[in-house]
């Protein structure tokens, strides 16, 4: 005898997906995430999906919030927190999915089932494979890369191991271990020093720009070093690439369909008061513009999309990613990087060169929610 309810199985089929949206976290991109996710929760196509905000705040506790993009908005006057006492937790039952919340002086209840999780987190203990791990564990679809692209492409140095073995052509570099740098600082800074000037410092494992010096004498290496190292005790020191900076987006494709390109963007950072695309030039400033498609010759557009697709592949990204370039007539093109999750504001450059492509913001949500319910989970 069946012991299925039919009403219950209607009321199944017929309801929308609910998206969990977590962001925040407890990296240094906290307050740009949370500017992410106010940008997403004006623009989700609520006809469609349900929605939950889940934040994750500074000390790591789960936190539901309230569904008001306004407190999440970053601007040079507001640095956005997540905020709250009421605990948000998802289940880590497979196939339960569900989404448990602890207010203070309150029983425990079940709020929802979630259907898929939207990570909108940067950096570290999100974007690294560490959240993707959890649901992977958790039995849910999420958006974006799985465990090993995410956290082999947050590793800019193994990143550039990834490439160079597919062939794609990465810039000059040297690897700063925590070790290495405790044991002989001078052997470090020589072999920094060995790139020539100027060179970029990076934390290996962040992002957003975050902790990122240019260097132009070698005098001011180890302050630049220290300063990554406050971020990520890997650091990574790269050979400054002559060339315009320019970006592609790239999206799964359905089912067996291969990955899409995006037209081709490219960035200027204009005025006096930046020297590169930094933190402030992203986030803070109207300093950093955009043209798309960018004026290149169209060989040369179509080997950056065609390229960009082959890094997405070589590293195993599903859903979405941002590949970034350097090019120089008579030198050709460098890979700089790829972003598993890159910044996504309407005034996001991935979303912004998808906008030229014929994909609004809020389609681009949508599809990138479809791709994610499309997925299988785990390796089955």
């Amino acid at each position: 005898m069946s012991t299925s309810n039919p009403a219950t199985e209607a009321d199944e089929t017929s309801r929308k997906p609910v998206v969990a949206i977590v962001f925040g976290g407890r990296s240094s991109e906290h307050a740009v995430s949370c500017s992410t996710a106010a940008s997403v929760l004006r623009a989700i196509d609520r006809d469609r999906f349900d929605v939950v905000p889940i934040g994750i705040a500074q000390d790591g506790r789960w936190v539901l919030v309230a569904d008001d993009p306004e407190p999440l908005q970053l601007t040079a006057d507001h640095t956005p927190s997540v905020q709250g006492d009421t605990t948000a937790l998802l289940s880590a039952d497979p196939g339960a999915r569900e989404v448990m919340v602890f207010a203070p002086n309150e029983p425990p209840r079940r709020l929802t089932t979630v259907d898929v999780v939207l990570p909108l987190l940067h950096g570290p203990f999100g974007e690294d494979g560490t959240l993707q791990g959890l649901l992977e564990l958790a039995d849910t679809r999420y958006v974006g890369s799985g465990v090993a692209a995410s956290a082999v492409m947050m590793d800019k140095a193994l990143m550039k191991v990834v490439f160079s073995a597919a062939g794609l052509p990465v810039g000059p570099h040297v690897v700063i271990a925590d070790k290495e740098w405790r044991r002989d600082k001078a052997a470090c800074l020589d072999s920094a020093a060995s790139l020539g000037m100027p060179v970029f410092v990076k934390p290996a494992r962040a992002g957003s720009s975050v902790g990122v010096v240019k260097v132009d004498q070698p005098a001011d290496l180890e302050q630049a070093i220290e300063t990554a190292r406050e971020s990520d005790p890997k650091v990574l020191v790269e050979a400054a690439i002559a060339g315009r900076e320019v970006e592609c987006g790239v999206l799964e494709g359905h089912g067996s369909d291969p990955a899409r390109a995006s037209k081709i963007g490219e960035i200027t950072v204009t005025g006096d008061r930046h020297t590169f695309y930094d933190f402030e030039a992203k986030y803070l400033d109207s300093d950093a513009q955009l043209t798309c498609p960018a004026d290149l010759p169209g060989e040369v557009a179509e080997e950056i999309r065609r390229l960009s697709v082959k890094a997405f592949e070589a590293a195993g990204c599903e859903g979405l990613s941002r590949v970034d370039w350097f090019y120089e007539a008579g030198t050709g093109l460098m890979l700089n990087e790829i972003n598993t999750m890159p910044g996504f504001t309407p005034s996001s450059m991935f979303p912004r060169v998808w906008a030229e492509s014929g994909l609004d913001y809020p389609s681009l949500i949508t599809e990138l929610i479809e791709l994610a319910l499309e997925r299988r989970t785990g390796l089955r």
